[in-house]
């Protein structure tokens, strides 16, 4: 049988401006705005023939890098930084100390992002490894103590392919200062609802053409319109404004 932790059992460790400065406290007492300025709990370690590729990711949403380990916690990255909903991204913000059926347990979740739903701490693993026993033990005590304070707690494995594909493709138009601001404004503006995306792009013929395409593929990641992402990104995409 697998046994929880019980919340009033939980430390939580965060690291702050220093690596060696470490804040300790029960996991119930943590003030949520220490964790929006945590540092990583791991650094970065390479060796010859490592499976895992670790990087640094340019977030929009926090105007900053935000590290992964792998390929599949920067596709987590690249789907956190494409949300509305989500205004922080903190990359293996804490360390969690638990004891659970009497054995001391360790876990470090590996992002925890801050939304207007409030706050949700993600574990990134592939989808067969989900399900082994000492990871599904893990992730189960882990999400007794996150629901616990009332915040959410996700188990993210690899999504639908040309999701992922469509929200990668788009990351690539992400960074704001790279485009012409009046003709951003301008398409804004514009009645676009309704349209394709290659009408959209054609919409303002006196404009260089791939300048126009860039800004509607910009305003695509801002969400200012929005395209159907389940089946690989088309000129016969019909873009829908979203309500402000």
């Amino acid at each position: 049988m697998m046994v929880a932790a019980e919340p009033c059992s939980v430390s939580i460790h965060v690291r702050r401006f220093a690596p060696e400065a470490e804040l300790v406290c029960p996991w119930t007492e943590v003030d949520v705005g220490v964790l929006i300025s945590a540092l990583p709990w791991r650094t970065f370690r390479w060796h010859k023939g490592q499976k895992h590729y670790p990087g640094a990711f340019w977030s929009s949403t926090e105007r900053d890098l935000v590290i992964y380990e792998s390929r599949l916690e920067l596709a987590r990255l690249l789907f956190a930084d494409f949300d509305r909903s989500v205004d922080h991204i903190v990359a293996q913000p804490f360390l969690l100390r638990a004891a659970v059926g009497g054995v001391l347990r360790r876990h470090i979740p590996d992002y925890l992002l801050f939304t207007s739903a409030g706050p949700l701490v993600v574990d990134v693993k592939p989808r067969h490894r989900v399900v082994k026993p000492e990871n599904a033990f893990t992730f189960a005590w882990t999400r007794r103590v996150v629901e616990s304070r009332g915040w959410r707690y996700e188990v993210w494995s690899e999504p639908p392919r040309a999701e992922l594909e469509n929200v990668r493709f788009l990351a690539g138009y992400r960074r704001d200062w790279l485009f012409d601001h009046e003709l951003v404004a301008e398409l804004r503006s514009a009645d676009l609802d309704g349209a394709t995306l290659a009408a959209a792009c054609r919409s303002f013929p006196d404009q260089p053409a791939a300048m126009v395409r860039s800004a509607v593929l910009h305003l695509l990641w801002q969400q200012h319109f929005q395209v159907d992402l389940t089946r690989p990104l088309s000129g016969a995409h019909v873009l829908r404004r979203v309500a402000a």
